[in-house]
């Protein structure tokens, strides 16, 4: 006879209707942590530094965990896990414009003629500011609305994007670092973001019945 408890389905705790919830409590730890930081005088003796670098950091962080849900999700066999792509994505929007705002008030004290000098003359600069032109369109037709007003196919080719923004990330990071000749973190994200986007290749061109590229649904 099959018991009750035999018969129960276990759900995975990422079904759980707290885990979103939690998800979203956990990624605004780190602002959360900054700004008592900033109140409370902890952030050393450059402040502001360390504020733009750490949010920057925090954008990184954040990009790395949405580009990782797809291939843990596939090697999982979790479809379910596909819910918190989303929210990760705005997240990274969100630290990447912190960071951007903290750069413009803190660094060029919000004067916009000079901030547009600085984006012209430092590459690493320029090339961050692009990262960021690119996520806007992404952070802002990240939902449902925006998914049936574009339609599917349009609407992957469009998020696509976020590969351009991956690789910009890392140049502006390596870029920054090159001043000090300091790499190690910088090999760290760029090994992370190599796997998350070799696996997507590696995964693309082993799928069965693959058809020749531009004929593929986006």
């Amino acid at each position: 006879m099959v018991t009750t408890a035999a018969r129960r389905v276990r759900r995975p705790l990422w079904l759980h209707p707290a885990a979103k919830p939690l998800l979203f409590t956990l990624s605004l730890l780190p602002f959360a942590w900054l700004l008592y930081g900033a109140i409370a005088d902890k952030l050393g003796a450059n402040p502001a530094e360390h504020l733009i670098r750490s949010l920057g950091d925090w954008t990184l962080r954040f990009l790395c965990l949405t580009l990782a849900v797809t291939p843990v999700r596939t090697v999982l066999k979790q479809p379910a896990l596909a819910r918190f792509r989303r929210m990760l994505g705005l997240f990274t929007f969100f630290y990447v414009a912190l960071h951007l705002v903290a750069y413009s008030w803190f660094d060029m004290g919000l004067d916009f003629g000079d901030i547009a000098k600085d984006i012209a003359k430092r590459p690493f600069i320029l090339v961050g500011f692009a990262a960021f032109l690119l996520m806007t369109p992404l952070a802002a037709t990240s939902f449902n609305r925006a998914i049936r007003a574009l339609g599917a196919p349009r609407w992957q080719a469009l998020h696509r994007a976020i590969y351009a923004v991956a690789v910009l990330g890392i140049l502006h990071f390596f870029w920054m670092r090159a001043g000090k000749h300091n790499f190690a973190e910088v090999a760290v994200y760029a090994a992370i973001l190599a796997v998350l986007l070799g696996w997507r290749v590696w995964h693309r061109l082993r799928r069965p019945g693959r058809v020749p590229q531009g004929a593929q649904r986006a």
